[in-house]
């Protein structure tokens, strides 16, 4: 029996255009879908609980709308949410959300905690393995396979990391390494962060989504902390990118287009004279 927790976040839909208004991401009228690595982290983590039994739980902070990332988790497969009310927790700040969110975490003793590498909206890949630091977890990042075994198992696959042998499980993974595959093997509890092609993430079916509105989804806020934990950053603005100057065709040979760019490009001080 494997107790499973997945870190999941709701995010823009990657198609969806971005507006910035008043120093404020505009959210009204955008379509919001779960992070599409954290989908990757939820799918393997239904996967361990089909091979090994046990629970499987997802944790998210966001406002009411990321209720329907969580509800969709569920309709997947997930067996409980829990949503962290982000408004109790420092806005934008990753050590504030990481020391918040492994409170949450904590008390239910995962064996196995999933997330996805990093969240598309923010490019950021930093909060789960502060929350693996918090719980005193190791973790192995970018997997692209992941297999829970016993320390017979584990030795066949790889070296044990020091201090691992009285482990009763291991995680063997194979994480991305720009290019190439790495195998590790680390003792649970754990944390493992999934990369693309880890899995095919499951649609959510017709019973699954029934079944999802009977399924409990708890509300917390972030538990008081002292001055330590607050916040290490702050957002001083929030601007859009300068919009995109229209193209420039170039005329006359490849060479004369060659040596018209390279004028251009030091005219506007992009390129040494």
């Amino acid at each position: 029996m494997l107790n499973i927790v997945v870190l999941l976040k709701q995010t823009f839909d990657t198609e969806e255009k971005i507006i910035v208004k008043d120093g404020a991401v505009v959210e009204a009228d955008a379509k919001l879908v779960i992070n599409p690595y954290d989908e990757y982290a939820l799918e393997e983590a239904l996967r361990q609980r089909e091979q090994h039994g046990g629970e499987v739980r997802v944790v998210s902070c966001g406002g009411d709308r990321s209720e329907e990332a969580l509800r969709t988790a569920l309709a997947m497969g997930a067996d409980e949410a829990i949503r962290l009310d982000s408004s109790t927790v420092a806005s934008g700040d990753s050590f504030a959300l990481a020391t918040a969110l492994a409170k949450v975490i904590a008390p239910l003793k995962p064996d196995l905690l999933l997330a996805g590498l990093f969240a598309v909206d923010s490019g950021s890949g930093s909060v789960a393995l502060q929350v693996a630091e918090r719980l005193g977890l190791p973790h192995a990042a970018a997997a692209v396979k992941l297999v829970v075994v016993g320390p017979d198992e584990a030795k066949a696959s790889g070296e044990l990391p020091p201090g691992a042998s009285g482990a009763a499980r291991f995680a063997v993974v194979e994480r991305d390494v720009e290019g190439d595959t790495e195998t590790v093997v680390i003792p649970l509890p754990a944390l493992v962060t999934a990369q693309q092609g880890l899995n095919e993430p499951r649609y959510p079916s017709l019973p699954g989504i029934m079944k999802a509105k009977r399924k409990p989804l708890a509300r917390v806020e972030a538990a008081a902390g002292g001055e330590e934990e607050g916040a290490r950053t702050s957002r001083l603005a929030l601007v859009p990118p300068a919009p995109r100057a229209a193209g420039r065709r170039l005329a006359g040979t490849p060479g004369e287009q060659a040596a018209e760019l390279v004028r251009l490009l030091q005219a506007e001080g992009q390129m040494p004279q």
